[in-house]
């Protein structure tokens, strides 16, 4: 007998600009961000009998998401992806669990002559801000805050040596190479009973997402990397300790590598 063991589905890629204008009307900032939403529930009949009765349209979704977007806060996105999942699972009886994820993109804004530009902002490299928000009916709220997209480089100051060797082992030891690295650094908040919680919490998602961000800066660039796998366990390992808040902290730093040639030789030719 087929049975239908998970259904969800929802819309992706909305894209949302917010201005907000200081009290002066001359200073802007700005927000851009890509949001996707998952629903979950009672939707098993639009699969199994073509009924759309309880089908909350994508369209509608996006709606929803443009709607919160001008009526609410956007910053920090999780305060507002906590506020976009909170409001589908509270709204409709019948949706149990909602997945809002959040990409915030990078603007920085613009200094000309030496004074930072009231409404120029360029982008600041390929780096997110990224956040998943849950809310489960009866559960709580649970909230995984990230970064990434940021390249990291350094020429000097890592090595990769004493790994295990057998009969397929080719590679090298080096005392000293380049470490180039795409990062991706989350950390999984500890459950929010209700959004009141996230509300009264969200000072600490900023001050979380600098100290994330300075801890993998500063030891990658300070330490002398015996391993990428070690120097990553000592980011973790700072980043629990500042942050009590937190449950649990991740990382995904994959080589990108670079090799050193050697001494060109030259064919000279009369």
């Amino acid at each position: 007998m087929v049975q239908l063991s998970v259904a969800r589905y929802g819309k992706d890629n909305i894209r949302v600009y917010k201005v907000h204008k200081q009290e002066n009307m001359e200073t802007q900032d700005v927000v851009e961000m890509t949001v996707c939403v998952l629903l979950q529930g009672e939707i098993e009949a639009s699969y199994t009998k073509a009924d759309n009765s309880m089908v909350i349209a994508t369209d509608s979704m996006k709606q929803t998401v443009y709607v919160l977007a001008k009526q609410q806060p956007v910053h920090p996105p999780e305060l507002f992806g906590a506020i976009a999942a909170n409001h589908f699972v509270e709204t409709y009886s019948h949706i149990h669990t909602a997945q809002v994820n959040i990409k915030q993109h990078r603007w920085t804004r613009m200094t000309i002559e030496g004074k930072p530009h009231p409404h120029s902002f360029m982008r600041d490299g390929a780096e997110t801000r990224n956040v998943e928000v849950e809310a489960d009916k009866g559960k709580g709220i649970t909230i995984r805050s990230a970064i990434a997209g940021l390249m990291l480089l350094k020429s000097t100051g890592s090595a990769f040596h004493g790994f295990f060797r057998d009969e397929y082992t080719t590679l090298k030891e080096v005392q000293d190479r380049i470490l180039s690295t795409e990062v991706d650094c989350g950390w999984r908040w500890n459950t929010f009973k209700t959004l009141k919680d996230v509300e009264t919490s969200q000072s600490k998602f900023d001050e979380a997402w600098s100290t994330a961000r300075e801890t993998t800066l500063r030891l990658f660039a300070r330490e002398k990397s015996p391993s990428v796998q070690n120097t990553m366990y000592k980011m973790c390992e700072e980043i629990l300790a500042a942050v009590p808040d937190v449950q649990a902290v991740d990382y995904s730093l994959p080589n990108k590598h670079y090799f050193e040639i050697g001494e060109p030789h030259l064919l000279l030719e009369e």
